[in-house]
């Protein structure tokens, strides 16, 4: 089998230009996985796939078309991989997954994991990150544990300064906050008076 495969259109190195291209498809796939981020895959394809439609089309076409043939097919399967990879952003190649600087916290929201005052506590923020536990101050005042808050002052360093969100809440909100408690306390109430 080897032997057929070796001698399948013209040769380089005692092996066939499409059997190499296999191999060094194969070969450039595998490196992938020891080092992600779409530094091989692309091209390994690209070689995985002029391999293999060399080895199937080699022994009928003359030897002055295949390099034509593969290299027609090594530019349409490295397009093609290469548009699925952007496509489906296998890596988190538009950002998302990149650490940013900490300006890009001011904003975030999150919760109290452990009571913040003005010398310490920890928070959890709802997008920190790889890691969203930040060790926080509060702007004004001690949050305790539980509470939602956000983020004032990103600081620069591992402490964020934050402020607790009911200080945020408007005349609408405590309304709003007011009804649910009422209709919470209505169903409660009409729970109560039915027989179990």
């Amino acid at each position: 089998m080897m032997d057929v495969l070796a001698q399948t259109g013209p040769e380089l190195f005692g092996l066939s230009v499409p059997f190499l291209l296999v191999i060094l498809g194969v070969g450039l796939t595998i490196l992938e996985a020891f080092a992600p981020g779409a530094n091989f895959i692309v091209i390994g394809i690209a070689l995985l796939s002029a391999g293999l439609v060399g080895l199937a089309v080699g022994p009928l076409l003359p030897a002055v078309l295949l390099p034509l043939v593969l290299a027609a097919v090594v530019l349409a399967a490295g397009g093609g991989a290469l548009y699925v990879y952007r496509q489906f952003d296998f890596y988190g190649g538009t950002g998302s997954g990149r650490t940013s600087d900490s300006a890009s916290l001011k904003g975030k929201t999150g919760r109290v994991t452990e009571r913040v005052t003005d010398a310490g506590g920890e928070v959890k923020l709802d997008e920190g990150g790889f890691n969203p536990h930040y060790r926080a101050r509060a702007f004004d005042g001690e949050i305790p544990e539980g509470e939602k808050v956000m983020v004032v002052d990103p600081g620069g360093g591992n402490v964020v300064t934050v402020q607790s969100m009911s200080a945020f809440e408007d005349d609408i909100d405590r309304e709003l906050a007011a009804d649910r408690e009422r209709e919470r306390e209505d169903r409660e109430t009409e729970g109560d008076g039915e027989p179990a």
